[in-house]
């Protein structure tokens, strides 16, 4: 045989060899992929992605949360801006989409429909923290007001659109995946209300898979990157919220938030109350409702890690709710039957609000 025949077929061995290789990669990453899926363990609820018509219309429409409610809702939206994380137009749109499947009357979801087409083309330039922000509530508010067949194809295809677009390099999934900060919950709590409206089950399922890892379950996803260790339970592995029984220093830090933690600087003692942890129970608080919607036990995930993570506020950094984020502790009482203080009426988040309405509820008389 000759040599150049001899180089042939070397050269076409490799070829198949690095062949099969491709084949058996693609093979082992879809099968990876596949598994970053997490079935419910219940059917979902009959309808809405955050409230039903049944549950808002069962609602009172006398006392303080529902009087902030009607302020909020009789306000303008002038200039609803996706790419303005501290627009509160989005929680406006809310209050108004709420207003109106308890009331019927048509010009509060005439204002819905009419914001939900002006925010399209405010995305360009955003982060996707502001558009993780800010979209949540104008699509539950479609679902909510229920938009025409026309005007709901136009609405869903620029979600769909949305959900895949690249903003300064990150996409709203991307950062759901890697940023287990304030980042990173309010990312997936958008990706969530986004598979919800569009009926994507496989979009929720994947997104169920990274909230579950999030919260500390061993099975759930694992690709987070973390910044600094200071508040980490343990250097084997980094958590986005620490593991029960979690100390350091003699301290407990069971429940901490640490991506967040750390915006406060290292571990000291007393514990800095950093307002950036909060921030995240926003975007995580949302995710855990919308999961149980969906049929899930985000709850309990992570041993009730988001119970964990306010039980921490409270003992240890006595740091409670204030301003915007006290639209959590009603949410969270309802889900564990605790007290923490919920002011009525609560203040709306960055995303969403008015939970003091829609979520309050009779509570256990034991104290977390």
């Amino acid at each position: 045989m000759s040599g150049r025949r001899r180089r042939f077929d070397r050269a076409r061995r490799l070829a198949i060899l690095t062949l099969a290789g491709f084949f058996w990669l693609s093979g082992s990453a879809c099968d990876s992929l596949a598994q970053t899926r997490l079935a419910p363990t219940r059917p979902p609820a009959s309808s809405g992605i955050w409230i039903s018509h049944e549950e808002i219309r069962a609602l009172p429409m006398s006392g303080p949360a529902w009087a902030a409610l009607r302020e909020a809702a009789g306000g303008p939206i002038q200039n609803p801006d996706l790419s303005n994380q501290n627009d509160m137009s989005n929680v406006r749109v809310f209050a108004k989409a709420l207003y109106f499947v308890r009331t019927g009357e048509a010009a509060y979801r005439e204002d819905v429909i009419d914001a939900c087409r002006r925010i399209r083309g405010t995305e360009d330039g955003a982060r996707t923290l502001a558009l993780s922000r800010e979209l949540m509530a104008y699509v539950i508010a479609a679902d909510l007001v229920g938009l025409d067949a026309d005007e709901k194809r136009d609405f869903s295809q620029w979600l769909e659109n949305l959900s895949a677009r690249r903003f300064q390099e990150r996409t709203i999934r991307s950062t759901h995946e890697d940023r287990p900060n304030n980042w990173g919950t309010h990312a997936g709590a958008t990706r969530l209300a986004i598979a919800a409206y569009l009926g994507d089950r496989e979009e929720i399922e994947r997104a169920a898979h990274v909230f579950s890892g999030w919260t500390g379950e061993s099975s759930g996803w694992q690709g987070f990157k973390f910044g600094e260790t200071w508040w980490q339970a343990e250097k084997a592995r980094s958590f986005a919220v620490n593991p029960r029984r979690s100390t350091r220093a003699g301290h407990s830090i069971d429940g901490v938030l640490p991506d967040d933690q750390r915006r406060g600087g290292p571990f000291a003692w007393p514990p800095p109350k950093e307002n950036y942890v909060w921030e995240a129970l926003q975007g995580a608080i949302a995710q855990a409702v919308m999961l149980e919607r969906q049929g899930y036990e985000s709850w309990s995930w992570g041993n009730r890690a988001l119970l964990r993570a306010l039980e921490w506020l409270h003992r240890e950094a006595h740091y409670p709710a204030e301003g915007d984020d006290t639209w959590i502790p009603p949410i969270v009482n309802r889900a564990y039957g605790t007290q923490f203080p919920a002011p009525i009426p609560s203040q709306p988040g960055k995303a969403i609000g008015f939970s003091g309405w829609t979520h309050a509820a009779e509570i256990a008389t034991d104290t977390p």
